[in-house]
């Protein structure tokens, strides 16, 4: 099945993303989201970010011009139901995506392949309320979402080949790389990626290092390109957390325990970058380490 329509749910920091690098790379874009303001500046920020590409060459006007004219924005889900395939990208929270996916079935055409975005919830548990689970698997962009080149593809246990061949596809046409993961809780990345940084946490709570020399250490001992702490304000602390509660709960196993100073900054709505404070404070004009 060739796909050329896409529709993209939620239209936050990954939506605007998906629907950037859809749009970029010919597809017609469907975005939407339950708030007009929220569409309103995630369109704005589709627009800025494409002129930044023009501004260092990476795209010409005529392409940026043509992307931005390929995405249509609505409140209205049943719009999107007219798509060949759906990317569902709303917040990290299974019940909210359970409930978009019941709304949005009526008005599916019989060939659509739905996805969600989720980094770490059950795809067959979230198939298996639709009425094709066989259409229904991964698609998990990295953030930020037009720069990291990496997309999981998982498939639930009821994916079939022709639904994976095609998102295959798109993630080829998009110029990035696919990583089949099979239905474990966090896939590959998150399975491995959050109980780092959870870990750093930890080291954190424990006193062995300050927010600075923990983000040094791995920064110059390991060569990675943000500290493990400075990558979670960036993730969003309660995303960190959400992923963790999900490793825990869905593996059973005690090395998942979220460290209790991550649920705390959680619980103080201290959630990093987005909320201008979390293990930095991002209200000046450097970031400050807060603890």
């Amino acid at each position: 099945m060739e796909i050329k329509k896409i529709g993209v749910i939620g239209a936050g920091q990954m939506g605007n993303g998906i629907a950037h690098v859809l749009a970029v790379a010919g597809y017609d874009v469907v975005l939407n989201d339950i708030s007009q303001d929220q569409l309103d500046a995630s369109f704005a920020l589709i627009e800025s970010n494409l002129e930044r590409q023009v501004a260092r060459d990476k795209l010409s006007s005529d392409a940026r011009d043509a992307a931005l004219s390929r995405v249509q924005t609505t409140l209205d889900i049943a719009q999107v139901g007219q798509s060949d395939l759906v990317i569902e990208a709303a917040t990290e929270k299974e019940d909210v995506k359970v409930k978009i996916f019941a709304n949005l079935l009526p008005h599916l055409q019989p060939h659509t392949i739905l996805t969600s975005n989720t980094s770490s919830i059950s795809i067959t548990r979230l198939a298996s309320g639709t009425d094709r689970p066989e259409k229904f698997m991964g698609f998990h962009f990295m953030n930020p979402v037009p720069i990291m080149q990496l997309v999981e593809l998982i498939r639930g246990i009821a994916t079939d080949e022709e639904t994976y061949r095609a998102c295959l596809a798109v993630v080829e046409k998009l110029g990035k790389t696919a990583a089949s993961a099979e239905d474990f809780p966090g896939f590959i990345v998150n399975r491995i990626l959050m109980p780092m940084i959870n870990e750093a946490v930890y080291t954190l709570y424990e006193g062995v290092g300050s927010v600075a020399s923990i983000d040094s250490s791995l920064k110059l001992g390991a060569n990675h390109p943000m500290g493990p702490l400075e990558l979670a304000d960036f993730i969003g602390l309660d995303t960190c957390l959400a992923i963790m509660n999900v490793l825990h709960d869905g593996l059973a196993d005690t090395k998942y325990r979220p460290c209790p100073l991550l649920t705390k900054y959680v619980e103080a709505g201290w959630l990093g970058r987005k909320t201008e404070r979390g293990f930095y404070d991002y209200r000046g004009e450097t970031p400050v380490p807060t603890r």
